[in-house]
C-alpha cells in the first residue's frame, strides 16, 4: 500500500486538469443557457426605460454574469467530479489506480486539492467581483434601468416608523451625524386613520431631531395644503434607522458585512440573520470541496457491471441534497431558527460526514 497522500506527481497533475477542464467546461454551458433565458425575461424591463438600447443589455449581462457564475460554480464542479471519475472508471484506470496500493481517500486527493484551488477563486472573485455587480445591479434594479446615482452610498426608497407615523425617505446620504434625507414624506397617523401628509425636499439631523426644510403640510379631513417652513420631527429616530434599513449580504463583501453587522450591534438591533450570511460567504465556496467525496460513489465499482449509471446518479443525489440542506439551512438562518454558525456550517459538515461515511463502508 502506497504510504504518501497522493498519487505520484504525473497522476495528480492529470486528474486535477481533467477535473479542472470539465467543471470549468460545465460552467461555461450553464453560464451560457442561463444567461440567455434570464435576459429573454429581463429585456423588457429594461428596455421600456426611454432611450435604453443594446447597450443597456450588454451592461446588464456584465452585472448578471458573475451572479450566476457564483449561483451554480459548486453545481459545475459536481457534474465535473462526476464525469471526471466516470470517464477514469471507464477507462479502468481507477482500478489500475487501487491495484497499484492507494486507497480511495489517495485516488480522490488530486480532486479534493484541486476542489480547494476552485474555493479559493471562488471566495475571491465573490468578494472582488459578485457583490459589486450584486450591489450596482440592485441600484439598477430600483432605479427603473435608468441612469445610476453616481453617489454609491446612497440608499433609495427607505421607510422608518416614528409610533404610529411612516417617515419615507427617497434618498438618504451619508452616515451617522452626517446622514441626509432628500425627498422626505411624514404620514402623520392617529390608529388607523391619516391625519396629515407632510413633505420636504431635504432634512438633516439636528440636537432636537430631523430639521426639514421648505416643509410643507397637506391635511386630509380638509383637503388643503400649507407652507410649514422649517420644522422639527423624530426626536428619538436614530441615524442607523435610515442607513442600516437596507443591509444586503449580497452586495456587501465580507469586511463590508462584518462592519455593517458590528454598527447594528452597536445600535441594538437583531443580526442573526446577516450572521448566518456573513458565514455562509466562506462555507459557500469551500462547498466545492465536498463534491468530489460526495461524487466519489461513481469512481467505484466495476464499468462492466451495469451499476456505473445507478452509482452516478447516487452521487448527484448527493450532492443535489446538500444544496437543498445548505439552503434550507440558511433559510432557517435568516428566521432566526438556527444559530448562525449552524445556518452556514451544519449542512456542511453533515454532509461531509456522510460523504466520509459512504466512501469508507463502500470502499476503504
Amino acid at each position: 500500500m502506497q504510504t504518501q497522500f497522493f498519487p505520484s506527481r504525473t497522476v495528480s497533475v492529470y486528474m486535477a486538469r481533467m477535473f479542472l477542464v470539465r467543471s470549468f467546461a460545465v460552467l461555461a454551458a450553464l453560464v451560457l443557457v442561463l444567461q440567455a433565458l434570464d435576459l429573454l425575461g429581463e429585456a423588457d424591463k429594461i428596455l421600456a426605460y426611454p432611450g435604453n438600447g443594446n447597450a443597456e443589455l450588454w451592461t446588464y449581462v456584465t452585472l448578471r454574469v458573475p451572479q450566476i457564475v457564483a449561483r451554480f460554480l459548486p453545481f459545475s464542479v459536481l457534474l465535473g467530479t462526476l464525469i471526471t471519475l466516470i470517464t477514469l472508471n471507464q477507462n479502468s484506470e481507477v482500478i489500475s489506480m487501487k491495484a497499484s496500493g492507494l486507497s480511495a481517500h489517495q485516488v480522490l486527493a488530486p480532486l479534493i486539492l484541486a476542489s480547494l484551488l476552485v474555493a479559493a477563486i471562488s471566495f475571491t472573485f465573490n468578494e472582488r467581483i459578485v457583490a459589486r455587480a450584486s450591489d450596482t445591479l440592485d441600484r439598477w434594479e430600483k432605479a427603473d434601468f435608468g441612469p445610476l446615482p453616481k453617489d454609491k452610498a446612497l440608499q433609495t426608497n427607505v421607510w422608518v416608523r416614528d409610533g404610529n407615523n411612516l417617515i419615507h425617505a427617497a434618498e438618504v446620504r451619508g452616515r451617522g451625524a452626517t446622514t441626509r434625507l432628500d425627498k422626505i414624506t411624514v404620514y402623520d397617523r392617529e390608529a388607523d386613520s391619516l391625519l396629515q401628509i407632510v413633505e420636504a425636499p431635504t432634512a438633516r439631523l439636528s440636537p432636537q431631531g430631523w430639521t426639514l426644510t421648505d416643509a410643507t403640510r397637506f391635511k386630509v379631513a380638509q383637503g388643503t395644503s400649507e407652507p410649514m417652513g422649517t420644522i422639527t420631527i423624530g426626536q428619538d429616530i436614530r441615524p442607523d434607522q435610515f442607513t442600516l434599513a437596507q443591509v444586503d449580504p449580497d452586495g456587501l463583501s465580507f469586511m463590508a458585512l462584518r462592519e455593517a453587522i458590528a454598527d447594528l450591534k452597536d445600535a441594538g438591533r437583531p443580526t442573526r440573520a446577516l450572521e448566518a450570511n456573513l458565514w455562509h460567504k466562506i462555507s459557500g465556496p469551500m462547498s466545492s470541496v465536498l463534491m468530489p467525496l460526495l461524487g466519489a460513489v461513481a469512481a467505484f465499482g466495476l464499468a462492466r457491471s451495469g451499476q456505473l449509471f445507478l452509482r452516478a446518479v447516487i452521487g448527484m443525489a448527493l450532492g443535489f441534497a446538500y444544496f437543498v440542506a445548505d439552503n434550507f439551512g440558511l433559510a432557517m438562518g435568516n428566521l432566526g431558527a438556527y444559530p448562525p454558525w449552524l445556518a452556514a456550517w451544519g449542512p456542511f459538515l453533515l454532509f461531509f460526514l456522510i460523504g466520509e461515511t459512504v466512501l469508507v463502508r463502500t470502499e476503504e
